[in-house]
């Protein structure tokens, strides 16, 4: 049964993890085995139990002991459970509340690339997208719209940051993930050089002279295919676009040029992923 702790003292070195840590600490680079992360609202920690990962603690608003949070805690186990009203949790430093609960989890191992993309006809790679919500909306799209992993380069946020698996709904832990590398150099030559190994052809979403369109059916007769996404602002890198297979694009109306790399990827991705 879980240990239900009353806030009373909100410099408790318990909670530092949840109101005074940052990101970049809990996961803990030196001793990646110690690694945490938060999962927030009542959906993305069932999701995250669901995949196995394993809970630390939870902090949640009292009034949810016995509602919407009982299912949560009943699968935690024997975790301490860190409770109060709700005009006390506010006075945590850093502390939002959104629908009412937190877990820390304990971090898992990532898996090698040629784990997460085995079996995989549609994988999607992020180059350097440095936003957590646009990191977790693309992940959201590509679970949603067919893609079978998600590769990131070692430029990217996070997934397992907060608002990153929060903006995904909990998808990051349903769609196979992992890292190209952990140093910036493993990009794009490294990177670039397994994905071939693979046996994927490579598409860059990017605007150039001889860009296709998604929808050339030359995209979708490649039996596996990485669509690759570039960083806000600035897209892909030179190097990246010159190293891809295809370059592609999004056709547009009415003078506009781009579109968020958010929204790029869920219209890219279903038109790759749709069944004929």
């Amino acid at each position: 049964m879980s240990n239900i702790i009353e806030i009373t003292n909100f410099g408790a070195p318990e909670l530092d993890v949840y109101a005074r840590l940052t990101e970049n600490q809990l996961l803990n680079r030196h001793e990646p085995e110690k690694g945490l992360f938060i999962a927030e609202s009542p959906m993305v920690i069932e999701r995250a139990l669901d995949a196995g990962c394993v809970p630390a603690s939870l902090l949640l608003e009292r009034k949810h002991i016995g509602g919407q949070g009982k299912g949560v805690i009943g699968r935690c186990g024997d975790i301490p459970v860190f409770t109060a009203e709700f005009d006390v949790l506010t006075q945590l430093t850093g502390f939002q509340l959104t629908r009412g609960m937190l877990c820390a989890m304990k971090r898992p191992p990532l898996p090698a690339v040629w784990e997460v993309c085995a079996n995989a006809r549609r994988i999607a790679v992020l180059e350097n997208v440095v936003n957590p919500t646009n990191v977790g909306a693309i992940f959201r799209s590509a679970a949603a719209l067919n893609m079978d992993a998600v590769l990131l380069t070692p430029g990217c946020s996070n997934p397992l940051y907060r608002r990153a698996s929060r903006v995904s709904m909990g998808t990051v832990f349903q769609i196979p993930w992992t890292f190209l590398g952990q140093r910036p150099d493993d990009w794009p030559g490294k990177g670039m050089k397994l994905l071939k190994e693979l046996g994927f052809k490579t598409a860059a979403m990017a605007l150039s002279d001889n860009s296709i369109s998604i929808k050339n059916p030359r995209l979708k007769a490649e039996e596996k295919l990485a669509l690759i996404l570039g960083t806000e602002g600035d897209g892909l890198s030179p190097c990246t676009i010159q190293d891809c297979d295809y370059t592609v694009r999004i056709p547009m109306s009415h003078g506009v040029d781009s579109l968020n790399v958010a929204a790029a990827s869920a219209v890219a991705f279903w038109e790759l992923g749709k069944e004929e």
